[in-house]
């Protein structure tokens, strides 16, 4: 609950970088901010509604709303062709959506497995999926507080993993790359790396929560 009543306390702060090569920090708080408009995104088209008014948080401006822009277009693709993959997350893990730990664990989980054997846009794609399918199921069972600490998990997350990667493309901006209006192979063009992460993504539903042997 707290990451979004800071949000408006950063909002400002994730416009201005673009022009410098931004920080671990602001890597990280743009992730989040991506991460809430995301969700926001894929709660309306499921006709999930909010009920609490701490989760109406800002929309992303400038060149960050820019860049959100196209990761939900690219979503939109990938979810198009994967639809099975990207709903009832909650179900395919089979988890408890009551308890924070758990909730945390599947979702880490699923995140090393996407980019075990790498990182690309198209997977980084895959992961804010993965993030909003969950976060719809946590809505629809009731659970809303939990889409904040998906939201925390997922900045972690990118923290500890995705940051360099990030740094040595010059931030977030670089994703609007992957998208040539006037290229009819676009599908393909991002969409291969992207469906790698597929195998990964099943490979964790199947694994993430097998008892130990």
């Amino acid at each position: 609950m707290e990451v979004l009543r800071r949000s408006s306390v950063f909002a400002a702060e994730v416009m201005e970088v673009f022009d410098r090569s931004p920080t671990d920090k602001e890597l990280v708080s743009q992730a989040k901010a991506l991460c809430r408009d995301y969700i926001n995104s894929r709660l309306i088209r499921a006709g999930v509604s909010w009920s609490k008014p701490e989760c109406n948080v800002p929309v992303p401006g400038g060149k960050l709303a820019e860049v959100s822009t196209i990761l939900l277009r690219l979503g939109d693709e990938l979810e198009y062709i994967r639809p099975n993959v990207y709903r009832n997350i909650a179900r395919q893990l089979n988890i408890s959506l009551h308890s924070e730990t758990v909730v945390t664990d599947a979702f880490l989980a699923v995140a090393t497995q996407i980019f075990t054997a790498g990182i690309t846009w198209g997977k980084v794609v895959s992961l804010y999926a993965v993030a909003a399918g969950l976060a719809v199921d946590c809505v629809r069972h009731a659970q809303p507080a939990m889409v904040h600490t998906i939201v925390d998990c997922l900045g972690e997350f990118v923290r500890k993993t995705l940051v360099t990667w990030l740094k040595r493309r010059g931030g977030w901006a670089d994703i609007t790359k992957c998208v040539v209006n006037t290229d009819p192979s676009l599908r393909s063009h991002w969409l291969v790396a992207a469906l790698c992460s597929f195998g990964h993504f099943l490979k964790a539903v199947f694994f993430v929560l097998l008892p130990e042997r």
